[in-house]
């Protein structure tokens, strides 16, 4: 009974960092709680006398876990309807001021993120989100250090060719927020232009179960023709669409709903003072996370 009550005292003292890890890894809110519990369950049958640092042993495990579904999600998103796009989470003010955290679970890198082989994520993940050594991170990969090394570079150099060319402030992001909800709510065109970078993409994701471009939208022109057009079609139909604001994924974005239930979010990338790019998840298998508040953390 004494150490069922110390494996869960380790676990839940570090529960918010695994659900980060987890989260970073696959992209999705449950899976990463499905890994949390396959963790637990490897957890409480370990020899706690033998474990000399409980966090990096959580660590591994849970990156263990997270990197066998991976290998399987990389299949099955294959046969995705669409565009896919990670599972939004509603997240506490706390993570929008640790710019190194907004970053690492913002939509833009979760995106480049998914461009990576499921080994290159674990080692990019583990070394520039939470800064592991290679040492730790060859255990939890099961590969030796010096491969960790090269993995890690090749990972860092093909992030790094497609993150965002900037860090840009909350508040800097809120501002083009508020002038892209307002061009939409009053439908002026040349105001959605206005706020559009001209090379602009439209990411949407309805996974099959709601509509959805099934391709970017790419160009100011299109996404505010695109955006218009969709915004027509609600009002003729005799439904009502709210846009509120929130952090989501540690970042400024958009929470809508369509008469009283969940339309979706739009998290957005901006470049230069303008919207560069938009990430729209309508799929309501992926909104489950609106109604509170997830913490995450680096440590």
């Amino acid at each position: 009974m004494a150490d069922l009550d110390r494996a869960t005292e380790a676990f839940v003292t570090h529960r918010n960092l695994l659900f980060t890890v987890a989260y970073e890894l696959l992209g999705s809110a449950a899976d990463a709680e499905d890994v949390l519990q396959e963790s637990w369950l490897r957890w409480v049958k370990v020899d706690l006398d033998q474990v000399k640092d409980q966090r990096a042993y959580l660590v591994r495990i849970t990156t263990r876990q997270a990197l066998n579904r991976l290998r399987k999600a990389k299949q099955l998103r294959e046969t995705y309807v669409g565009e896919w796009l990670p599972e939004p989470l509603l997240t506490t003010p706390d993570v929008a001021e640790e710019a190194e955290l907004a970053e690492s679970v913002s939509m833009a890198l979760m995106l480049v993120l998914e461009t990576l082989t499921p080994t290159e994520r674990a080692v990019f993940v583990l070394r520039e989100v939470f800064g592991l050594d290679y040492d730790e991170i060859a255990t939890a990969v099961d590969k030796a250090p010096a491969a960790v090394r090269q993995v890690a570079h090749r990972a860092r150099q093909h992030v790094d060719a497609r993150r965002p060319r900037e860090l840009v402030s909350p508040r800097e992001t809120r501002a083009a927020l508020e002038s892209f909800q307002h061009a939409v709510e009053t439908g002026e065109l040349q105001a959605l232009l206005d706020v559009l970078a001209p090379d602009a993409v439209l990411i949407a994701d309805g996974g099959g179960i709601r509509q959805a471009a099934m391709r970017p939208v790419i160009g100011a022109d299109k996404i505010a023709r695109f955006l218009l057009g969709a915004i027509d079609k609600v009002e003729r139909l005799g439904q009502r669409l709210t846009v509120g604001s929130a952090s989501v994924n540690g970042n400024p974005a958009l929470l809508l709903r369509l008469d009283a239930e969940w339309d979706g979010i739009l998290a957005i990338r901006v470049e230069d003072g303008r919207i560069a790019g938009l990430y729209y998840v309508r799929n309501p298998e992926k909104l489950s996370h609106l109604d509170a508040a997830t913490e995450l953390t680096l440590r």
